[in-house]
């Protein structure tokens, strides 16, 4: 697994910007406008998507050119790294390498890239591993239909397998303790505190009593 440091980040409310190093050699990239990307700098947006899936653009360095629109799914990391990394699927000698996920510099999350079904299938078995998969026709389909699109995943074998095998979702948060208030128990009555009174207001009563008597 081969890993890339980012140049830089911008950051805004929906738009996510990385400036990826270059390569020494090209990359085979998924989505709208599937192709190989030749060595160079390239910047990877994310838009506005919903949560349990993220739309990638990877566009030209100055930002005027979008090369290719991609589905990508979350994918949770145990541990954090302060760059930027991006994995690739490994490839036959001769073959470009294949985009696989892109890890945010900070953030024990990133997106793992989807490709058509029979690209997948591809993939799958020349790196041995599983490879997430759509069979939407993504290369003649608008970028809008993204959002919407089946997602599952293909073994080596070129079954169909769960996307938990390949991504892990974040973890659930957990959830505050309820705050418990425990009150003492109540008296059975207020008799014998009444009682207790009584008994002093009427041994104070005999006291001034025996007073007034050595007076007089």
């Amino acid at each position: 697994m081969k890993l890339l440091k980012g140049l830089g980040i911008g950051l805004s409310l929906t738009v996510l910007c990385l400036l990826v190093a270059p390569k020494a050699k090209a990359v085979e990239v998924p989505g709208v406008g599937a192709q190989v990307l030749p060595a160079g700098t390239y910047i990877f947006k994310v838009l506005d998507s919903p949560s349990d899936r993220h739309i990638v653009q990877i566009l030209s360095e100055d930002g005027n050119h979008v090369y290719t629109t991609i589905l990508a799914i979350p994918n949770f990391r145990l541990k954090a790294t302060d760059k930027t990394v991006i994995t690739f699927h490994e490839r036959p000698a001769g073959e470009p390498e294949a985009l696989k996920a892109w890890f945010y510099p900070g953030r024990e999350w990133g997106d793992q890239f989807v490709y058509e079904k029979s690209k997948a299938i591809q993939l799958a078995k020349e790196s041995n591993e599983n490879v997430l998969s759509t069979p939407v026709v993504m290369a003649a389909a608008p970028a809008e239909t993204l959002a919407s699109a089946p997602v599952e995943a293909v073994s080596p074998s070129g079954e169909t397998v769960d996307t938990a095998q390949v991504v892990e979702a974040p973890p659930e948060p957990v959830a505050p303790q309820p705050v418990l208030v425990a009150s003492l128990p109540k008296t059975a009555s207020y008799l014998p505190l009444i009682g207790l009174l009584g008994l002093l207001t009427l041994g104070s009563g005999f006291v001034v009593s025996g007073l007034l008597k050595h007076s007089v």
